[in-house]
Parts: structure tokens; sequence; C-alpha cells
């Protein structure tokens, strides 16, 4: 199948640095990189939508994902100044796709936490790179690892599913499925294009998809000061920061290993919303979040230990 073969590719394309061979004694910080990398972006980008759904009232779940693609474009091509010559139609093609998938993933997700609870709207949501992380993988030991890590995003919802709106639990399977596809095309972007040039061109063909979408539902209050400087805010936490670490992070991680890692992410938004939003958790959460915790340590010990043969 298309999509098999893509995932294939990018697991090759991100996981060739890492096999290189083994790390020399004092390199460490070279084996906890790319996981340090994923883990910053995690909180990033959880903080990020934290943010965003204070912002929701102003400008809707549109406008906040027209706010927050349209300024972290403008942030990346202005420091980027990414070259738009000699690349080939394969090129555009992987740029056309990535940054569509950004743009799905974005509004679906928006929708979602517009309607439920940004803890659950994540554990939905990472589905997508745990089915990524079971189609990818070759190593029957990742698939432990997502297994246990699907045991946890199950926990973290169980008994809450049934009373949440039914089209934002839709509108947060559907950005899962997106985000495999982001994870995909982030790691191809990466190999055709230098530095973050390719993640700003996406980037701004993802903006200009959802301009349209915003100014619909937001009309005048995407140009209200204080609105677009919350949007910056969510732009630099929620796309700037963690769309550039993930791009770093999966020239570095096989494919199946990043998707695992993903795992972290409903902890990461339930601790987000505790913070930010004082939304409580109980003792279940917190089983959760350890069952989800522990499969990315997993899948990082079983990475360290592949680079190592």
């Amino acid at each position: 199948m298309a999509v098999d073969s893509q995932v294939a590719g990018a697991k090759a394309v991100a996981s060739a640095p890492a096999a290189a061979g083994p790390v020399a004694p004092g390199g460490g910080h070279r084996r906890f990189g790319p996981v340090a990398l994923v883990v910053a972006g995690g909180l990033s980008v959880q903080f990020g939508s934290a943010v965003a759904v204070l912002l929701m009232p102003r400008a809707g779940a549109l406008g906040v994902v027209t706010l927050r693609l349209v300024l972290a474009a403008l942030v990346l091509l202005l420091v980027c100044r990414p070259k738009v010559r000699g690349y080939g139609r394969a090129d555009w093609g992987t740029v056309v796709a990535f940054g569509t998938a950004m743009a799905g993933m974005n509004v679906l997700f928006y929708q979602s936490i517009d309607r439920i609870p940004l803890g659950a709207a994540v554990t939905l949501e990472v589905l997508g790179p745990l089915i990524l992380s079971v189609i990818a993988s070759r190593r029957l030991v990742n698939l432990l690892w997502a297994g246990l890590a699907f045991g946890g995003v199950a926990l973290l919802g169980g008994g809450g599913f049934d009373g949440l709106d039914p089209l934002g639990a839709g509108f947060a399977l559907a950005a899962g499925a997106m985000w495999a596809a982001y994870i995909v095309f982030s790691a191809r972007t990466g190999r055709r294009f230098p530095q973050a040039d390719g993640l700003a061109l996406a980037m701004a063909f993802g903006a200009v998809l959802t301009l349209p979408l915003g100014i619909a539902e937001a009309g005048d209050a995407l140009l209200v000061p204080s609105t677009i400087a919350l949007g910056l805010g969510v732009a630099l936490l929620s796309s700037v920061l963690p769309y550039t670490l993930e791009l770093l992070a999966l020239r570095r991680l096989p494919a199946p290993t990043f998707a695992v890692l993903m795992s972290l992410e409903p902890a990461i938004a339930a601790g987000a919303g505790f913070l930010v939003l004082h939304q409580a958790l109980s003792v279940t959460d917190g089983l959760a979040i350890a069952l989800v915790i522990a499969a990315s340590m997993g899948a990082v010990r079983t990475q360290r230990a592949a680079a190592a043969l």
C-alpha cells in the first residue's frame, strides 16, 4: 500500500543517523538528544494548546487555528528565509502533503478541544501515532511498547468517553489520523530540505489553507491587538518551537520510536490542563500517565540498544 511505503520510507530516513554505529563513551548526550527534543516539543505544544483554549472565546476555534498557523509561518519564513529554487516536483509534493496534514491536524484538533476537555482530546488523538508505530515497526518489542501505551491511553479515557460530545470525539480521532500523516511527511520533508526550510514552506501552505476558514468564523476579531498577541504566543508554543524540534528529532529517530514517544502527549496534556485550565487528575489518570511514560521509556531503551549493535 502507498501509505505503508511512505511509513517505511520515513522510518528509513529517520533511522539512518541513529544506526550509524555505537555511541562512543562520553557521547551520551547524542543518545538522549532526540528524545529530549520530542519531550520538549510535547511540553510546548500542549501548554500552547491550553493557552489556545483560553483564546477561543475571542476568535473561535478556526480563528485560533488561523492565527496560530499564519503567525507561525511568518516567524519561520523570516527566520529561515527558505530558498524556493532548485527543488523538483517530488520535493514540492512533499511540502504540500506536509502542509495539508499540518493544517488538517490543527483544524480537527481545535474543533475537538472546543467541544471536549484537552486531556480527553489528546488521549483520542494519540491513537493515530500509536497505530502508525504498529504499522511501521518491524521489531516485535515495539509492538509491546505500543500495546502498553495503548493500554495507558485507554485507561486515561476509561469511563469518561461515554459522556463526551460525539462530534468532539470524532474530530479528535480524525486529528489522530492526520497526526500520523504529519509524522510521515515531517520525516520526508526533513530529508529533502535543509534546516527548517521545508517546515517553513509547509507551514505557509497550511496557513493559506486555513486563512479563509478563520476569516469566515472570526472576521475582524483576528485584527484585535490583544488577540494577535495571544495568537503569537500560541503560534510560538504550539507550532514554531515544537514542529522544529520534532522535525530535527525525526532525522535521528526511527518513525516507530517517535510514534510511541507521542504517547507522552496525553500525560503532558493532562498536566497542562491541570496547571492552566484547573482540570483535576484522578488516581486512574495518574496510573494511565505512568503506563504511557513506561511505554515511552521502553521505546527509548529499545532504540538505544538497536543503535549500539
